[in-house]
């Protein structure tokens, strides 16, 4: 029984709560993602860049409270700081669709040249960011890291494996259940949000409702800016900020979006979680764990690994690849708040 209990913690450990807290910054990129092909009708490849920004600004100025001994105690001091990011981020989407993707919307250019232009976008607030803050990893955790130790569980419960608790990851968490909750109850009781859903399914029939579409879409780049920094934010406070990897997010961020149905805000949440936790689970060793399980006769000798950390956005590929062949419209059906 004691070894099926130290088994438990090694999975809680490695696998469920990273996942869930991982899953939790997928399905928040993954929705903003959403927004923007549900309303906007194209495929936004600069989200992940608008997720940097956001951090970004997150760290300029908790460093700047930090200057001035401005903190929240024991929670970080980018709680503090999130706010301005996302008055910041919420600027950057507005300006880069005032300057560049409202023309082209109003030319009725077709969703690949859309893409394309996003992906122009991209590199430019990439650009932007390599010369404010540069390329290097930065850690802007501060308050209490753990609320619960290794070594504190391990005396508590007399176990041989220990399980730890970061902050960053009840933070997660928590903001990610309070924003989704605010986002879906948004969408389905309030006139804006009607109207929004209203645009997505027949614009032309929203436009003869006397539905503002200039509205419409203004408000789209708010909520997309608030789950982009959000989301970039809680990534680089649960696993450091690195500028360059958000390009890389981009990826399991689509795959989430496309897995669980591109356009469908429930489809965005839940294969932000399918992807998460398949990638974790696919690349984690389980010697650990099965060393518990069986029988000394039968340890095993290697890792029990499917594939390297390494190839964990391979996973993302894959299962996108799947999905595609499979079912092209994704878990539940597309484009549809």
């Amino acid at each position: 029984m004691i070894d099926f209990l130290n088994s438990i913690i090694v999975l809680l450990n490695f696998i469920i709560i990273p996942g869930i807290s991982y899953g939790s910054q997928l399905a928040l990129g993954a929705l903003g993602v959403t927004f923007v092909y549900a309303i906007l009708r194209f495929a936004n490849f600069a989200h992940g860049e608008i997720m940097s920004f956001g951090a970004m600004i997150t760290i300029l100025f908790t460093w700047f409270f930090q200057s001035q001994n401005i903190d929240l105690g024991i929670l970080p001091t980018a709680l503090l700081a999130l706010p301005i990011g996302i008055i910041a981020t919420i600027i950057l989407c507005i300006i880069s669709d005032k300057f560049v993707f409202q023309y082209y919307r109003y030319q009725k250019s077709v969703p690949v040249v859309l893409a394309m232009v996003s992906i122009g976008v991209m590199f430019v607030i990439n650009a932007i960011i390599r010369i404010i803050i540069g390329t290097e990893t930065i850690k802007f955790s501060d308050g209490q890291k753990f609320i619960m130790k290794a070594k504190q569980f391990k005396g508590m419960t007399g176990l041989n494996e220990g399980l730890a608790l970061k902050s960053s990851q009840v933070i997660t968490i928590l903001i990610t259940i309070a924003l989704l909750t605010f986002t879906f109850w948004f969408l389905q009781k309030t006139k804006t949000g009607k109207s929004m859903r209203a645009f997505s399914d027949n614009e032309d029939l929203a436009l003869l409702s006397g539905i503002n579409p200039d509205r419409v879409v203004f408000i789209t780049w708010v909520i997309v800016g608030v789950l982009a920094c959000v989301a970039g934010t809680l990534y680089g406070l649960d696993k450091s900020y690195k500028p360059l990897i958000y390009l890389n997010l981009v990826l399991p961020i689509f795959a989430s979006a496309i897995v669980g149905g591109i356009g469908n805000p429930f489809g965005a949440v839940v294969g932000g979680y399918i992807i998460a936790f398949s990638e974790i689970m696919i690349t984690y060793a389980y010697k650990k764990f099965f060393i518990y399980l069986l029988p000394t006769s039968l340890e095993p000798s290697g890792l029990v690994q499917l594939l390297s950390t390494d190839y964990k956005f391979a996973v993302s590929f894959s299962i996108l690849v799947i999905v595609l062949l499979i079912r092209p419209s994704g878990i539940f059906r597309g484009r549809v708040l």
